[in-house]
């Protein structure tokens, strides 16, 4: 099996619009600048575009050599400013409780606004990886195949990739050749990754990727025809993967299985 990188996703700061550079340097915490900064509500815990679907309209710039970050809103408001943080405060991430430091200045306030939802930006621990399963999931593939079969079951034409904010979409495979990788090892590029499990999915799947709005029904398609396969997430599409040798992955980038666990 050989299969090409088609897209490569990344956001400085979670929830917010997707990057797509034309390559990275894979390390062991996944993409680096992937996910740095991440919000949370007024009482500490971990909120995102899950529940705050506008959070996907506004574009995060960080600019890690110039220690500056800039948030441009659809409206045409830029707000741009030097990074400073504050002391480590308790808050909760998904499941576990981190130190993180909360950042100062008008992005917590610029983000509320678009929200309507008080909010607050923090700078996630140096230790942790941005993503939700840590390093044993520091990134993710989903084949172009699986998506155009999800679209064909809901009876849609297209569905937009971005909408599952998958680190590594590519093509050259048939629908969800990728359940078949997990246990095994596959190189994509000049990095070689360990697939650890299935991505379940959540609601944000449901909305779209430009303006956050429900519009496509994700999770009862999902349920609908992939509710009994077995996987290590519920609503499965896609993989996770922990790294094992770090490189440089480019679009277009061959990702062949090396190691497969049958």
């Amino acid at each position: 099996m050989s299969a090409t990188v088609t897209r490569i996703s990344m956001t400085p700061v979670k929830g917010l619009a997707l990057h797509h550079p034309e390559e990275v340097e894979l390390t062991p915490s996944g993409v680096p600048g992937d996910r740095t900064f991440f919000l949370v509500d007024q009482h500490g815990r971990l909120i995102s575009a899950t529940r705050l679907g506008a959070l996907v309209s506004a574009r995060a710039v960080h600019d890690a050599d110039a220690g500056t970050l800039s948030l441009a809103f659809a409206g045409g408001d830029v707000v741009c400013e030097v990074i400073d943080v504050g002391e480590p405060e308790p808050v909760r991430f998904f499941g576990l409780r981190l130190e993180a430091m909360p950042v100062r200045g008008p992005f917590s306030a610029a983000l509320s606004e678009l929200t309507g939802v008080p909010v607050r930006l923090m700078l996630r621990p140096p230790t942790r990886p941005g993503v939700d399963r840590g390093a044993t999931g520091a990134v993710t593939l989903i084949s172009g195949a699986s998506l155009r079969r999800l679209a064909a079951q809901a009876g849609a034409e297209t569905i937009d990739g971005r909408r599952f904010r998958m680190t590594f979409e590519l093509d050259g495979v048939d629908a969800h050749a990728e359940d078949d990788w997990v246990g095994g090892e596959v190189a994509v590029g000049d990095a070689r990754v360990r697939i650890t499990g299935h991505v379940g999915r959540c609601a944000l799947t449901t909305r779209n990727p430009d303006t956050g709005d429900v519009d496509f029904p994700t999770l009862r398609v999902l349920k609908d025809y992939r509710g009994d396969v077995p996987s290590t997430e519920p609503l499965a599409i896609g993989v996770a993967a922990a790294v094992v040798r770090p490189g440089r992955v480019r679009v277009g980038d061959v990702v062949a299985v090396v190691d497969g666990a049958g």
